[in-house]
């Protein structure tokens, strides 16, 4: 099948998000994160691009880039080919590093921005790594805080700190406490149709499903459905109850 266009940006800014293929750690050292700071410098004097934040976890990247004259897929691949040709060579190993191509949204609001720059500084926090984003070092967010002394920084922090009167009012927006959705990959997890009928057989009994009255019926399809992420297609399949129901239930 394929590839579906990758949407243009307005504005020229996207969040991009890189992982490790079959969810494999890319960071296995400090050096390694150092390196991978590396070859966003080396794509910066390259190509035409600016960063306004980024953070590196264990087994993906989070970016948050302003294209100018270079698509956004050439950029990404500079960066990420010649790391994985380091991670390679570094540790013997010898295939694709990333999960297939990256991942990407437009970023075209003032508001989408923010969002998505504190949804990247607070990664770490909400991955259970660090209870504070200062104390963690593989992210942008030290250098928006520490702008006045820092120097030769990957961002260009002035296009962000805009939007605020002070560090500290930048400070207070990246903390809040929040229940922000941006990229992320989807874990569906495919199953035999086998495998699906052992997994529902765990919550209830497949046979009495048709009997029961709606409401109890449509509570056991609603947890089937968040459990499992299978199809509606398939969850027909297992249970004998019509897509359409299905479709219905969110």
């Amino acid at each position: 099948m394929p590839r579906g266009t990758r949407e243009k940006s307005e504005s020229g800014i996207y969040h991009v998000m890189l992982r490790g293929i079959d969810k494999m750690d890319i960071f296995l050292s400090n050096s390694d994160y150092e390196k991978f700071l590396y070859y966003i410098r080396e794509a910066m004097d390259k190509s035409d691009f600016v960063v306004y934040g980024y953070c590196l976890m264990t087994n993906h990247v989070h970016l948050l880039i302003k294209t100018e004259t270079e698509e956004i897929g050439d950029i990404v691949r500079r960066i990420a080919v010649g790391y994985a040709q380091y991670h390679n060579l570094k540790n013997g190993r010898t295939g694709h590093l990333f999960q297939n191509r990256f991942r990407s949204e437009t970023v075209d609001s003032d508001a989408y921005f923010l969002t998505a720059l504190r949804y990247i500084h607070q990664n770490p926090i909400k991955a259970g790594m660090v209870e504070n984003m200062e104390d963690y070092k593989w992210s942008s967010y030290t250098e928006y805080i520490n702008v006045a002394k820092k120097k030769d920084m990957i961002i260009d922090p002035t296009f962000a700190l805009n939007y605020f009167s002070d560090v500290k009012s930048f400070m207070n927006y990246m903390g809040m406490k929040n229940e922000d959705q941006c990229l992320e990959y989807d874990e569906k997890i495919r199953y035999t149709d086998e495998e699906l009928m052992e997994v529902i057989s765990s919550f209830t009994d497949i046979s009495r499903l048709k009997s029961l009255d709606v409401k109890s019926r449509n509570e056991i399809l609603k947890t089937i459905k968040a459990n499992t992420k299978a199809s509606n297609r398939q969850i027909s399949r297992i249970t004998g109850i019509g897509r359409g129901v299905l479709e219905k239930i969110k």
